[in-house]
């Protein structure tokens, strides 16, 4: 599956899933540009780098406009803790404007060059935390997520005749720098890490190189038949 020449632009590709998909594009070929809310964290990556706040529509929008890529991952997002009696306006606006509206901003700059050459790929990171599994205490994150699968079937059927695909990857849990500081944050971070990996049915959790090869079947030409779907990739979690 190689992506030899493929023009990527690749969003929060400093650590984690991001950062794991950049440099399994760049090892099969890619000309990657990854951008990072923190540049610092860019740095050793195969690929043009800058900062990007995504929350930026006007930044964002100039900056995927002068990449024009051929493939699209919007990787940037945000995990809420909480019910719905504890979440707040606040909260749930800031999820929205990361999770959601950021997504919705960049595949409309990215479009019109797609559109132009006649074939493109999007890869939106979604979660199995959404329309398709309820996790406790996820309210905002799963209503978002839950959003980001409906922009891509929506966004793959307004365009499957113009040759751009639009799929969504949705990993349950992933260890990641984002991961670890939500465990800290529960206040017994070993018992957490127990916690999380107990309702794993594989008995672990999933690592980023493991989502990063789904993102690069999707953004290859091997995928040329798949649009709109959502690729659950959670070690079985929804399984049950």
């Amino acid at each position: 599956m190689r992506l030899d020449g493929k023009r990527a632009f690749v969003t929060a590709a400093g650590q984690g899933i991001g950062r794991a998909i950049a440099e399994a594009f760049a090892a099969e070929g890619a000309i990657v540009v990854a951008t990072d809310l923190d540049p610092t964290l860019l740095t050793g990556l195969t690929a043009e780098t800058f900062g990007l706040d995504v929350t930026d529509k006007a930044a964002l929008t100039e900056a995927i406009r002068a990449a024009d890529p051929e493939v699209l991952v919007n990787c940037a997002g945000i995990v809420h803790a909480g019910t719905l009696l504890e979440a707040t306006d606040d909260e749930f606006d800031f999820a929205v404007a990361l999770n959601v509206r950021a997504q919705f901003h960049a595949m409309q700059a990215a479009l019109p060059g797609m559109l132009k050459r006649g074939h493109g790929s999007i890869v939106n990171i979604a979660s199995v935390v959404s329309s398709l599994v309820a996790a406790p205490n996820r309210f905002v994150y799963g209503a978002t997520k839950a959003a980001v699968i409906g922009m891509t079937k929506s966004v793959a059927l307004d365009y499957v005749t113009r040759g751009i695909r639009v799929n969504a990857i949705c990993p349950g849990t992933v260890d990641s720098p984002s991961l670890h500081d939500r465990l800290r944050a529960m206040g017994d971070y070993e018992a957490a890490h127990r916690a999380f990996v107990a309702r794993q049915p594989m008995g672990r959790i999933g690592t980023p190189a493991e989502i990063a090869h789904l993102a690069v079947y999707l953004a290859s030409d091997e995928s040329a038949f798949t649009t709109g779907q959502t690729h659950v990739i959670d070690g079985g979690w929804a399984v049950g």
